[in-house]
Order: structure tokens, then sequence, then C-alpha cells
């Protein structure tokens, strides 16, 4: 492998525009470089261990999600549904809901109606009456209360307004007035007190503060902190970009590798004992005991099934012959002719039926 070319190549790179601002990269130059590469290397070796637990707890996540959390949350659902929302549903539905009605219909008819009763014929009429007494007395208050406002109007008037604005137009207003124009001279001298005592603390203060601090922050802070800029950006973008994902990519490896030696130390030779093993084994252990001992036990079955029908017909004959000794053999059953009857059959059985309607 060829050295790392720390300088920048003169036209590599995008150029920016004459209004496009100028990249951190670009900007940096070979710093970025130089710190890239151990930044990378170090941020790999301290992520690949937290992304090989990170991915191992996810697995366990995961299969505990979906073997214990999922089946235990679906019974408590149901316990809790069984427990508390069927019984509360069947009290709602079959409790509350009756009974709120019939409560509801008893105070309809024991205080609504009458409410409405006494609103209508009592509360409506008196109302009615009181509006219009008040009405009328009200005018009448009215009509006297406007003649005593206008005669109070018309006293204030001459005996307050008048004096009060002949006292502000012809005192107050010249005193005003000379007061106003010495504030704003004693102002005037104020300001131009304040102005060079504010002149002189503000150079001092620019001198003795400000530029010190400025040159400290322009040639002491400013650089410090582009290199510590240079570096968490570095840092951010090997954690945030590269170097999780190559955790990732090694901890998918290694956990390929584990799956691939259990397969072949675990896995495979359990495969291999049941398929040349348990399998033939137990297809003779079938073959030669199961099968017949199945066999065995279907014919004993059928013998049992025999016996019971023998044993159950002989019971069945012993009871006809006790009914036939005690109470004599049945009679015997006419058989019934479901023939269709002839022609003549019909002739003369209608003939019959004609006569006997006439008899």
């Amino acid at each position: 492998m060829g050295m790392v070319d720390l300088e920048k190549a003169p036209g590599a790179g995008p150029q920016a525009g004459p209004g496009e601002p100028v990249r951190g990269s670009d900007a940096e130059g070979c710093l970025a470089v130089a710190i890239r590469i151990p930044v990378r290397v170090v941020v790999l070796v301290l992520v690949v261990p937290v992304r090989m637990v990170w991915d191992a707890l996810v697995v366990a996540g995961r299969f505990l999600r979906d073997a214990v959390l999922r089946p235990v949350g679906r019974a408590l659902a149901w316990l809790g549904r069984a427990v508390f929302v069927w019984p509360l549903v069947g009290l709602w539905r079959y409790v509350v809901v009756p009974l709120a009605k019939g409560v509801g219909w008893l105070g309809h008819v024991l205080l609504v109606v009458p409410a409405v009763w006494l609103y209508r014929w009592v509360l409506t009429p008196v109302g009615q009456a009181l509006a219009w007494f008040f009405t009328r007395v009200g005018a009448v208050l009215a009509a006297i209360a406007r003649g005593v406002y206008a005669g109070l109007a018309w006293l204030g008037r001459y005996l307050a307004v008048v004096p009060a604005v002949w006292l502000y137009r012809w005192v107050l207003t010249p005193i005003g007035h000379g007061l106003a124009w010495s504030g704003r001279q004693v102002a005037r001298g104020v300001g131009l007190v304040v102005t060079g005592v504010g002149f002189v603390l503000y150079w001092t203060v620019r001198v003795l503060l400000v530029l010190p601090a400025l040159a400290v922050w322009r040639w002491v802070l400013a650089p410090v902190g582009r290199f510590l800029a240079v570096v968490g950006r570095e840092v951010a973008d090997a954690l945030g970009q590269h170097t999780w994902r190559v955790a990732g990519h090694l901890s998918r490896a290694v956990g390929r590798f584990l799956g691939t030696v259990l397969r072949w130390t675990v896995a495979e030779p359990a495969r291999w004992v049941y398929r040349s093993v348990l399998t033939p084994v137990g297809h003779a252990v079938r073959d030669t005991v199961l099968r017949p001992l199945a066999e065995a036990g279907r014919g004993a079955r059928r013998a049992a099934r025999q016996a019971l029908a023998s044993a159950r017909l002989s019971a069945r004959q012993a009871r006809a012959d006790v009914r036939r000794m005690l109470f004599g053999a049945p009679a015997e059953r006419q058989p019934v002719d479901r023939r269709e009857p002839s022609a003549a059959e019909a002739r003369t059985l209608g003939s019959s039926t004609t006569a006997l309607t006439k008899d």
C-alpha cells in the first residue's frame, strides 16, 4: 500500500461558487486528514465491544418479546377482560342502564311534569304581572330622574365647569408653560454632562476591556475552537457514519462464526444422531413392538365387541321368551294392501258411498 497523501491536490474536491460558503473539510485541509485516521481507529476499537453487546441485547430482547412477553400480555389481556371488562359491561347493561331509565322516568313524572305545570300556570302569569307593574313604575322613575339630572347638570356647569375652565386657561396654562421651559433647559444641561461622562467611560472600557478581550478571542480562542471543532467533527463522523457500521459488520461476522460453530458442534451431530441412530431404532421398535401390540389390541377389541353383541342378542331372546310365557304370543299384523284400486272397484266404492249418503 502506498503512503497516505496528506496534502490536498490543487484541483481536488468541488470548487465553491462565488456565492457559496466554504465547507469545513475544504477549509481545514491536511489537519482534518491527519486527525481523521487515528480518531477512526481509536473509535473503532472502543465501539466494537459496545456494538457486539448491543446486537446480543437486541437478539435477546426480540426472543424475550416473542416467546415470553407477547403470550403473557395476551393472557393478561384475556384475564383482564374476563375479570373486569365483561362483569362491568354486564353490570352496566343489565343493572345500571335499566335502573337509570327507571329513575329518569320517575324523576320526569314526579319533578319535571309538576315543575312545568307550575311554571306555565303560576309563575308565568305572576311574572308577566310583575313585569307590567315594574315597567310602568320604571317609566315614572326614569322621567323623574331625567328632570333631576338636567337640573343638576345645569348647576354643575355654571358652578364648577365654567370657573374651572377659566382657571385652567388664564392661570394654570401660563404657569405650566414656564415650568416646562425651565425643565427643558435643565434637562439639556444634564444631558450634556451625561454625554461627556458616557463618552469618557466608553473609551475607557473599550481600551481596557474590549480590545484585549477581542485580541484574546481572535488570536487564542478562535484557533483553539477551530481545532477542537475539527476533532469533534471527525469523532462524530467516525461514530455516526463509519465506525458503528464497521462494528455492525464485525458483530455480524462474529455472530455468523458463533452460529457456524454451534451448528457444526451441536446441531449437525444432533441431526446425524437423530437421522442415523434414533430414526432406525424408532422404526424397528415400531415394526417389532408397537404394531404387533396394536394388532393384538384391535383383535381383542373385536373379540370383546363380538362377545358383547352375542350377550346382548341372548339377553334380548331371553326377554322375548319370558314375555311370551307370561303374556302369550303377540297378534300377527295384517298386511295392508297398498295397491291402486281398479276402475270397477272405484265405481263400486263410489256407488256404495252414494247410497249411504242418501240413506
